[in-house]
């Protein structure tokens, strides 16, 4: 990131599981990983302070079929797993790639990594370090948008990124509906009045009300982070 400098501060990265997929069926494909761990270490020695959510959809999905028929809640507990595994291996990715990080879990596993409380998060953010936020909520009939938009809010993120397979915000999926519009700028309130279908309605709700920047963009395009913190390349921006 050596031209122009980051918009923001301290931000709240949202990655979905499947972002790292890669080409495979579910699962982790380790050359993503590492590919996406180099673009948030170039963000992070530009001095940004970044939060990191990672949903568990590639994981989930390799046990999506045991999971038909389950109660609600312990299959939502699955998931949250899933996300403390997804964390785990980034973590171990941005140490390789040179970045201090801690996961931290809102389902307390200690041997596993660090209980998620807000003041600790707040201090691993202040010491430069990358803190992937794992376990979603702590609490079933929450997604993992939801988590991300409650984390970016408990410590004071200036925006929130989502990445996905899609270059922004459309208003029909565009992989279905070619005609799909697709939006620059977009506001909280017509996201939630056309029902798109960025990210739950909770999650939109909380990160307008905590007047957090949330910026939508594609992780597939080869150092999209670096250029949507720089304010360039393609990304819709969602105002109040």
């Amino acid at each position: 990131m050596d031209e122009g400098k980051p918009r923001y501060r301290r931000i709240l990265l949202k990655l979905s599981g499947e972002a790292l997929m890669g080409e495979k069926p579910y699962g982790l494909d380790m050359d993503m990983v590492g590919r996406v761990a180099g673009e948030i270490a170039e963000a992070w020695r530009a001095g940004v302070q970044i939060g990191l959510v990672i949903g568990g959809g590639n994981i989930f999905r390799g046990v999506s079929d045991a999971a038909k028929g389950m109660e609600r809640t312990s299959a939502d507990y699955m998931g949250m797993l899933a996300t403390v595994m997804n964390a785990l291996a980034m973590e171990n990715a941005l140490k390789k790639a040179g970045v201090e990080a801690r996961v931290m879990s809102a389902v307390p596993m200690p041997t596993v990594c660090e209980p998620f409380t807000r003041q600790r998060a707040w201090k691993h953010l202040d010491a430069g370090r990358v803190v992937l936020f794992a376990g979603g909520t702590g609490s079933p009939f929450f997604t993992t948008d939801s988590g991300a938009a409650l984390k970016a809010a408990e410590t004071k993120c200036e925006a929130l990124l989502k990445a996905t397979s899609v270059d922004g915000i459309y208003s029909d999926d565009p992989k279905v509906n070619p005609g799909a519009e697709r939006f620059d700028t977009i506001t909280y309130d017509e996201i939630l009045a056309r029902n798109l279908k960025v990210m739950d309605a909770a999650a939109v709700a909380l990160a307008r009300d905590n007047d957090i920047a949330l910026v939508v963009f594609s992780i597939r395009e080869e150092g999209a982070l670096a250029r949507v913190l720089r304010g360039e390349g393609t990304f819709t921006t969602v105002t109040p």
